[in-house]
């Protein structure tokens, strides 16, 4: 029976009663971690798309988003203070609900993690190509190599995105060679993207052209446009969750928490709060000096972001300025209101830290690959790591290949979407861990549980479903062909020389093998 290859929990738990962590993290400090993860990516690239979506509603589909993500991250967080491995809702699908459907997990974080940095290399194309060649040296690149084919507020014809590229090169060059942040870097980083934020509002909210004219209609999509149509508030809710990937980071950290019954919650809910309040304020601050309406299609319908009709609407005149068509939202509007030197600054602040969210990315990536091959379900040469930079060269590389091509020919609000449908998918299969497990490893040691399990486990299914089902139905439909492939492949493949199909447990990681993430 396919389902009855459940890998045994304690032959999992085994890797982790080999660490030996000290529990020093406090509320404070989780909540400035759980931060950090957020901010920088969705912020800085997926404004514009939201607000194409919905318009001023975009504050309300970040709120819609993070409550999402708030219950998501209860359920993250008691799973991971238990198994505290590597191989994120894999591994916990794994030794839950058997092989087949952790495959399935593990294919969708493969979506998840490659495209998520494709579109993220795209928002730093954006921010690198308006703010440091156009705005500081004055060159233009011409279309054709600055913009995929359909990319947002691009001329139609553009050819191939080739600053994603690069950035997506030496991205991957820098991960094969063994080159990882130190956690001072990133803490300089997170202080950087934070304090840019924080003069943006400064800026826009209290300024002379704010006018609350400009969020009327607040809902000219409507709050729920549809299943499939992905516009409205709730569709940008489904497209901006983007912007939360990475809070499950915080939960990763339960098993170095002080009293973490107490403060991990207080570190996941707590950032996730911060950062809503903080997106709705930036929102607010967008919109309100120079406006968010989407551009409508002759149906009443906004076009969809990223498409070939919204390019050829963001072409003309009258709406070349406009938010909803700009590459680089946030430096756009302080530029438009007047402060064009420090919108610049925000521009190259998006532009170093970007780059730090594409390596987190990529090397989960590898991560979740690595995992899979130790398990025998991809073919272990994949695994192979190289003799004097002691990192999966080879899965690194094809996940480099990878990311480069989505970045290349796709824009942003698309690569997102597709992101978000693997996401959702795995958050989902994690709640349901969590409540299987509760029956079936009561006695298992759990640093934190979940808080009024029985609420929040079905309130995490029923909104990522949710949230899923409001993708644009391109996005569901890519995520649907991403599975049958992968059906396939576990068919052909996978099924037949799985480790544990044939009876092996596998041993623990070895100490050659890079440390997980995610």
């Amino acid at each position: 029976m396919i389902f009855g290859r459940v890998k045994p929990l304690d032959a999992i738990l085994a890797t982790a009663e080999k660490k030996s962590l000290h529990r020093t993290l406090g509320w404070f400090q989780l909540t400035l971690f759980g931060i950090g993860c957020v901010i920088g990516t969705g912020i800085f690239v997926l404004t514009a798309a939201g607000a194409q979506k919905a318009g001023p509603g975009l504050m309300l589909a970040f709120a819609i988003a993070g409550g999402i993500c708030i219950v998501a991250a209860l359920c993250y967080a008691e799973i991971a203070a238990m198994i505290p491995v590597a191989g994120s809702a894999y591994t916990y699908t794994y030794a839950s609900m058997g092989e087949l459907l952790a495959w399935t997990v593990g294919w969708a974080l493969v979506l998840e993690y490659a495209v998520a940095a494709s579109a993220v290399c795209v928002g730093w194309s954006g921010y690198f190509t308006g703010t440091f060649l156009n705005e500081t040296l004055g060159v233009q690149l011409p279309a054709a190599i600055a913009s995929a084919p359909l990319a947002l507020g691009g001329a139609p014809g553009g050819f191939i995105n080739l600053p994603a590229v690069l950035i997506a090169a030496l991205i991957t060059w820098l991960l094969m060679i063994g080159t990882t942040e130190s956690a001072r870097v990133n803490a300089i980083l997170v202080a950087i993207k934070v304090t840019a934020l924080v003069i943006f509002i400064a800026l826009t909210l209290p300024s002379d052209q704010f006018d609350a004219a400009r969020f009327n209609p607040f809902l000219p999509a409507g709050i729920f446009g549809g299943f499939g149509t992905g516009v409205g508030a709730v569709g940008a809710a489904a497209t901006i969750f983007f912007a939360y990937v990475g809070f499950d980071a915080v939960s990763t950290a339960a098993e170095e928490t002080k009293n973490p019954q107490r403060n991990v919650p207080i570190g996941l809910i707590g950032s996730l709060l911060f950062c809503t309040v903080f997106y709705i304020l930036v929102a607010a601050g967008a919109i309100g000096t120079i406006g968010g309406q989407p551009i409508m299609g002759p149906n009443g319908v906004p076009f969809p972001a990223g498409s070939e009709e919204l390019a050829r609407q963001c072409a003309l005149p009258a709406y070349r300025d406009a938010l909803v068509c700009s590459n680089e939202a946030l430096a756009h509007v302080l530029r438009a209101i007047g402060w064009s030197g420090v919108g610049n600054a925000l521009g190259y602040a998006a532009g170093f830290a970007l780059p730090s969210v594409i390596l987190i990315l990529m090397f989960g990536q590898t991560r979740i690959f690595f995992v899979m091959a130790r398990d025998g379900l991809l073919p272990e040469k994949l695994s192979a790591v190289h003799p004097r930079w002691k990192t999966p060269h080879r899965v690194t590389l094809l996940t480099g290949v990878a990311v480069a091509l989505g970045a290349a020919f796709f824009p942003v609000g698309q690569l997102a979407d597709w992101a978000n449908a693997g996401t959702l998918y795995a958050f989902m299969m994690v709640a349901i861990c969590v409540m299987i497990l509760r029956r079936t490893a009561p006695d298992t040691p759990r640093s934190f549980r979940t808080p009024l399990l029985s609420i929040v486990g079905p309130a995490t299914m029923v909104g990522c479903v949710f949230l899923f089902l409001n993708l644009p139905w391109q996005a569901i439909l890519v995520f649907v062909i991403w599975a049958v492939l992968g059906l396939v492949a576990y068919a052909v493949y996978g099924r037949h020389v799985s480790h544990l199909g044939r009876g092996v447990i596998e041993p623990p990681e070895a100490p050659g093998e890079v440390p997980g993430t995610h």
